[in-house]
């Protein structure tokens, strides 16, 4: 007996160890299943949202790189085309800045002379004709200084198809990402501010080198006043913004100025409402500078509110961010969804109080006998700006120029 209860248990004992002798193994091996798993997912996941904005993203030849060449060809009627008749357009829902787009195409009032193209101006103060013309583009030299620091022209468009319409380009913002990729700032310039318009030999509102020589003009023309070169373009149809803030429940927006149905202080806002809070600006104190304000305000709170830990864990939340931020959106030909994704991972760390926001410097408001209504540029303050962006300094940058409060002069 002794000996057939030994060889039992001689029996029994591999068996009982088959299914414990590696506990710890087991459950490192099903940790990492699961990990796997994870992985597969998060992978397949951002799989799918590349290629969601890889379908949504339209590119065109937004910038000029040197020796490219830069075609003018005045576009002085905005979003329409000389002979276009807008009663013709379809009703696609886009966005004018300065009224809603009616089921006729129209804005639900005439198209005021600050709403076309501004004249091109010469020394001697009058107008210059622009004919239709080409240029050889330049940029400047990528100052050391900068490491790795990225500048993107954002402009904001009403058109509704940039293959048939340049349309207006209300917003235009540089943005600089630094170095360390742990700060952003936007700075807005705004559409009326007066400056040489490039290729024509003469001034403008700055607004008018878009709708002159499309982007590659703007590009041209902002350049020599940061003395930056400018890495990426990309174009933004207002729906997008309205689009974006829906997608993501609303944005909560700081309304520093009060104006009828905006009272002070923070406010919810979705995305309808808030292409009603960027769009106002004659009962702002400081008109369009104060628009821009509006606008930045806006655009910060869309931002916050898309880093957010709610949104960024939230599959299905981001995934109808990602999609509504890239659709309507162009951008230029060089750059890739890859070199987005991997921008994006590098900022990863950014939240709202790392975006920072400025106007760029001014002194006053005139009314000039040909362009009309101008915003003056502070051409000292410019260059402390450019210097700056020049040496990736943005957190130094203070504006006691610009005016705080009324039209300056």
């Amino acid at each position: 007996m002794p000996a057939h209860d030994t060889s039992r248990h001689r029996e029994d004992q591999p068996t009982r160890d088959r299914g414990s002798r590696h506990p710890v193994r087991a459950l490192v091996v099903g940790v990492g299943l699961l990990a796997l798993v994870g992985v597969l997912a998060l992978g397949g996941y951002a799989f799918f949202l590349q290629r969601t904005v890889e379908g949504n993203i339209e590119r065109e030849d937004l910038n000029a790189d040197d020796n490219s060449v830069v075609t003018i060809s005045p576009d002085r009627f905005g979003s329409t085309r000389p002979g276009e008749d807008e009663a013709e357009a379809e009703d696609d829902g886009s966005v004018d800045l300065d009224g809603t787009v009616g089921p006729d195409g129209g804005t639900g009032e005439e198209q005021s002379e600050e709403d076309a193209a501004a004249p091109i101006v010469g020394e001697d103060g009058e107008e210059i004709e622009v004919p239709t013309s080409e240029f050889v583009a330049t940029s400047p030299e990528r100052p050391a200084e900068a490491g790795e620091a990225m500048n993107f022209l954002i402009i904001g468009s009403d058109s509704r198809d940039l293959s048939v319409e340049r349309g207006r380009s209300d917003v235009i913002v540089l943005m600089h990402v630094n170095d360390e990729r742990d700060r952003v700032d936007l700075i807005h310039f705004p559409r009326d501010l007066f400056v040489p318009i490039a290729g024509t030999g003469g001034s403008s509102k700055i607004n008018a080198a878009y709708s002159y020589g499309g982007a590659p003009l703007l590009v041209q023309t902002l350049q020599p006043l940061i003395d930056v070169p400018i890495d990426h373009v990309v174009i933004v149809n207002f729906e997008s913004f309205r689009a974006m803030t829906d997608a993501i429940g609303g944005v909560d927006v700081n309304v520093a100025e009060a104006s009828p149905g905006f009272p002070e202080g923070v406010m919810h806002m979705d995305g309808a409402t808030g292409l009603e809070f960027v769009r106002e600006r004659y009962a702002l104190s400081q008109g369009d500078i104060s628009r821009g304000q509006r606008q930045q305000a806006f655009i910060q709170g869309i931002m916050t509110e898309a880093l957010s830990r709610e949104t960024l864990t939230n599959p299905a939340r981001l995934s109808r961010f990602v999609d509504a931020a890239t659709t309507n959106l162009t951008v230029d030909a060089d750059l890739q969804v890859g070199d987005m994704r991997d921008l994006g991972f590098a900022m990863r760390g950014v939240r709202g109080d790392d975006i920072h926001f400025e106007t760029a410097p001014w002194s006053g408001i005139a009314d000039h006998p040909v362009a009309g209504s101008i915003v003056v540029m502070a051409d000292e303050q410019m260059q402390v700006l450019s210097e700056h962006l020049k040496n990736d300094t943005m957190e130094d940058y203070t504006d006691p120029v610009s005016p705080r409060s009324g039209f300056g002069g």
